[in-house]
């Protein structure tokens, strides 16, 4: 169970709604993947869709909660006037904040989203907002009122996977009154199950299982790989040993 605020999710896996090659099998995936929360980018969705031709006429909100996100914002003014946007038309204070600081990394403007989640929380949002795998920032984040921190694993849809873990651990540490969610740069459902290995409290991906060749099948995967890492971070890994420990022991083996 993952509490954001005051939305309790049943899964630790958050999924994106872009690049499928169809809504319907965009709507396929998130069933498989048994995800609770759809994370959506207002400026890509055409909230004025005839019915039935829509991306959010494909996303059951009776079954999934939906987050809007900021994505393809570039200031704070801009994330700034898309939430608002989005809580007027989707009646919702859930927010994914983006303010992408460079083109081409797609890396956080982590000025602009500190000084943007601080206007945002005063409005009244419940605050998610997407940020460099940095300890400062991630706990001035926490400590100002954010509901959950975002770091990134490795460049957006980029597959990379988690890139420096040491550094996520220490995010890890340094976070530890809301939930931390790995977003971006997952592959595959092995860099799923590191996330949460390493301790975070959720994944939230796209392109991975968007792009994969089977995308309903990378879904469901996914969502096995977010609950297995939770589960192995919960029991506690075995230490690490620079020898070997046989299974069993030695006791009656002739010669011994």
């Amino acid at each position: 169970m993952l509490r954001i605020g005051d939305t309790q999710l049943e899964s630790r896996l958050v999924l994106g709604t872009g690049k499928y090659s169809s809504f319907q099998l965009m709507e396929e995936a998130l069933e498989a993947s048994e995800t609770s929360m759809v994370t959506v980018a207002i400026r890509r969705v055409n909230l004025d869709a005839p019915k039935g031709e829509g991306l959010l006429d494909f996303v059951d909100r009776e079954k999934y909660v939906l987050l809007p996100n900021t994505a393809g914002c570039t200031t704070e003014e801009d994330a700034l006037f898309v939430a608002r946007l989005a809580r007027e038309a989707l009646g919702t204070d859930l927010i994914k904040l983006e303010v992408i600081g460079d083109p081409d990394s797609l890396w956080p403007d982590q000025v602009a989203t500190l000084s943007a989640a601080e206007v945002l929380l005063s409005e009244g949002f419940t605050v998610l907002p997407y940020c460099g795998p940095d300890p400062v920032v991630a706990k001035s984040l926490e400590r100002m009122g954010c509901h959950a921190v975002m770091p990134l694993a490795s460049p957006i849809g980029s597959g990379l996977g988690i890139q420096d873990p040491d550094t996520l651990a220490i995010v890890r540490r340094a976070v530890g009154q809301v939930p931390l969610i790995v977003d971006a740069g997952v592959g595959t459902a092995s860099d799923a199950a590191k996330a949460m290995e390493l301790g975070a409290d959720g994944v939230l991906m796209n392109t991975a299982v968007a792009e994969a060749k089977d995308p309903v099948l990378m879904a469901r995967s996914m969502g096995a790989a977010v609950q297995a890492g939770r589960w192995a971070f919960e029991a506690g890994r075995m230490a690490k040993r620079g020898w070997a420990d046989p299974s069993s022991g030695v006791e009656g083996i002739p010669g011994s």
